[in-house]
């Protein structure tokens, strides 16, 4: 794996060992960072079931302000503090060894919202995407800046619903075997 452009362009990651945590190939990074090229610069980034981190980190290495990495697993925790050494990074990023609903549920307080949230649970854990876009629609909602675009990864086979809450998708882009489904808030016109 490596980082397909910016600071840190074709510097490489290591990976977890087996099957259980599924990276998001370098070829669909660069498909979703051309659509989010206009979004990331100065970005408050938050990378859910982050894995390696391969997403945050290139959203880093492109100009996003702060990324929070949120990973439970001991093994993909561990490769994320590596590449995080590998890649020198000591400012800009957070790293949350917690399930992704308690990240969301936590109250924050002196914290910025997020412009950007991105999510890619295990394909096999299918009820996750259902309780994470429900919170980041709902309850969680408040995480979220003005604006925000929230992706879910998941496989092409598998249809995501067109809004969870609050939030609307926009967009839908398929690759492969995997998809990228963009979400945003969607936009209340008050009565006249």
């Amino acid at each position: 794996m490596r980082i397909v452009a910016g600071t840190f362009r074709s510097r490489t990651l290591q990976a977890p060992a087996g099957l259980a945590t599924r990276p998001t190939s370098d070829r669909l990074r660069e498909t979703l960072f051309n659509v989010l090229a206009p979004r990331i610069e100065g970005a408050e980034f938050v990378d859910l079931y982050a894995g390696s981190g391969a997403v945050g980190f290139e959203a880093l290495s492109r100009g996003a302000a702060h990324v929070a990495f949120v990973e439970r697993a001991p093994a993909p925790l561990k490769v994320l503090h590596a590449n995080l050494d590998r890649l020198g990074v000591s400012t800009g990023v957070s790293i949350h060894a917690t399930g992704v609903v308690s990240f969301l549920r936590k109250p924050r307080t002196g914290t910025a919202a997020f412009d950007v949230v991105f999510l890619d649970p295990p394909y096999d854990v299918g009820e996750e995407y259902a309780a994470t876009l429900g919170l980041l629609g709902g309850a969680a909602a408040g995480l979220l800046a003005a604006g925000a675009v929230v992706i879910a990864e998941h496989r092409r086979k598998q249809r995501l619903e067109l809004h969870y809450g609050a939030l609307e998708r926009t967009r839908l882009l398929e690759q492969g075997d995997a998809a990228l489904s963009f979400y945003a808030a969607a936009v209340v016109t008050p009565p006249q």
